[in-house]
C-alpha cells in the first residue's frame, strides 16, 4: 500500500494533532523551567520537572520525551546555560523515560506506590546525573556536590507538585 495515494498516515509519522500538542507541552515545560529561576550552586531550581512528570504519567511517551528534552534544553539555552543543553537533553530524557516505564501510564490500575517510586527514582536520577555532569563540566567534584542538596530538594518539590496535580489532570489529556 502506498501511503501518498490513499492518504494513510504511516504509524511512525507525527499527526498534525500530535505535533501541535507536543509543541504546546514543550512550551509549557519551557515556561515552567524558565520563569521561576531559583538559584542553586551551578544552576537554578524550577518547576519544570513537575510538568515533565505529569507528561510522562498522562501523555503519550513520544510527546512526553520530546517536550521534556526540547523544553528544558531551550530554557537552558535562553537562560544563559548553553553549556548544559546537551546534558539536560540526556537527563530529561532519562527522567521522562523512568517515570513512563515504571508508572505504566496506559494501565488504569497504576497504583500510588508505583507513581511515588517512579517520581522518586526519576528525581534521584536527575540529581545524580546533574551532579556528575557538573563535576565533568566544571572539573570540580566539590562544586558539583554543592549543588546536590538543591537538586534533591528540587526533585522532592516537583514530585510532590506532580503527585498533587495528577488527580486533577487525569483523563483531561487527549489520546493521540
Amino acid at each position: 500500500m502506498v501511503y501518498g495515494k490513499e492518504n494513510i498516515v504511516p504509524p511512525t509519522a507525527f499527526a498534525t494533532r500530535e505535533i501541535v500538542f507536543t509543541a504546546l507541552m514543550t512550551a509549557l515545560v519551557f515556561v515552567a523551567t524558565f520563569v521561576p529561576h531559583i538559584p542553586i550552586p551551578l544552576g537554578y531550581a524550577h518547576l519544570g520537572d513537575a510538568v515533565i512528570f505529569l507528561l510522562a504519567l498522562l501523555a503519550p511517551r513520544r510527546t512526553a520525551v520530546t517536550a521534556a528534552c526540547l523544553g528544558s534544553a531551550l530554557a537552558d539555552l535562553l537562560g544563559g546555560f548553553a553549556l548544559w543543553v546537551l546534558p539536560t537533553i540526556v537527563i530529561k530524557y532519562g527522567m521522562a523515560e523512568i517515570v513512563y516505564r515504571i508508572a505504566a501510564p496506559r494501565q488504569r490500575a497504576t497504583g500510588r506506590i508505583r507513581i511515588v517510586a517512579a517520581l522518586t527514582i526519576s528525581s534521584v536520577w536527575m540529581a545524580a546525573a546533574y551532579t556528575f555532569a557538573g563535576a565533568v563540566l566544571y572539573d570540580s567534584m566539590a562544586a558539583a556536590l554543592a549543588s546536590a542538596p538543591g537538586l534533591l530538594a528540587e526533585g522532592v518539590v516537583n514530585s510532590i507538585a506532580a503527585f498533587l496535580f495528577l488527580p486533577m489532570l487525569r483523563g483531561r489529556f487527549p489520546q493521540i
